[in-house]
């Protein structure tokens, strides 16, 4: 996935890989001296058939609790919104499926630009809430929105900070000459934490971690798919700007960008095999 990170096989999960991410905070970043944490990360599920069937989501939910970790964060795109499948999963399905899923900490979810496009009462609205955010929310999976929640850990409380969607609303009605605005707000978000205060945030896209301050600790996000199929280790396509399409980038602080799990755009993956990537984030950890 990139510096300081090892792959490991993900055993259980129904045609999910997996990868490994050992991170060391930046010196700039406030974390407690003894605390690690190990997190579960699933992004971009993009629940349908028979592409990701509820039994292939119920095999990831089953895989990731078995991997122990202390909390489990979703970064988004539940929803296919496809026309290359024979049917879209509804949120009515997906989601008490993954009300199944626990972790000590909690689980935790921010929504994509996929759950927001095929909302049409949302994208009326040009506002919450959506189908899919309810869904999680009535299945007890708390969504986060442009918000933060302390964790009670060990070494004290550990902020979870989670963006709402930079591509949530399309306006026009051209495919290509759409504009897509973002209801996403960093600074009201980060302004929840208090000063000094160890802070994890949850991006569906990427783009913003150049805007992310050194005193988040890390950046978790999806979207990109890795490039969905990658030559060479290199990406064919990035649904990003291209600058942060996979795996683990140090800058001011520290970011981890998932390949996800479903598909996007096309219905094939090669040299991205979609994964439950398992961060382990401290000072105890080796980088």
């Amino acid at each position: 996935m990139g510096p300081g990170t090892t792959p490991r096989p993900v055993r259980g999960a129904l045609a999910a890989a997996g990868s490994y991410a050992v991170i060391k905070p930046n010196p700039t970043a406030p974390w407690p001296a003894s605390l690690t944490l190990r997190i579960a990360v699933l992004a971009d599920i993009h629940a349908c058939d028979p592409l990701m069937r509820i039994e292939r989501i119920g095999g990831i939910v089953e895989a990731t609790n078995a991997l122990g970790a202390d909390l489990i964060v979703l970064v988004g795109d539940f929803v296919a919104d496809q026309r290359f499948v024979t049917r879209n999963v509804s949120a009515a399905e997906w989601a008490p499926v993954l009300a199944k899923l626990t972790a000590p900490l909690g689980v935790y979810a921010v929504l994509g630009n996929h759950d927001w496009r095929a909302d049409r009462e949302a994208q009326m609205r040009g506002a919450g809430p959506t189908i899919a955010g309810t869904a999680l929310t009535d299945n007890g999976i708390r969504v986060l929105s442009n918000e933060a929640v302390p964790l009670a850990t060990r070494a004290g409380p550990v902020w979870l900070a989670g963006l709402e969607d930079q591509l949530a609303l399309v306006h026009g009605r051209w495919r290509f000459g759409r504009k897509r605005v973002g209801l996403d707000d960093l600074p009201a978000t980060l302004a929840a934490v208090p000063n000094g205060a160890p802070m994890i945030l949850l991006a569906h896209e990427p783009d913003i971690f150049a805007k992310v301050p050194a005193r988040v600790a890390l950046t978790l996000s999806g979207h990109t798919h890795g490039g969905q199929v990658r030559l060479f280790g290199w990406p064919l396509v990035v649904h990003s700007c291209r600058r942060y399409a996979y795996g683990h980038v140090r800058e001011a602080s520290d970011l981890v960008v998932s390949g996800g799990l479903g598909l996007s755009v096309a219905p094939i993956r090669f040299g991205v095999p979609p994964e439950i990537v398992v961060v382990e984030l401290g000072a105890e950890a080796v980088a």
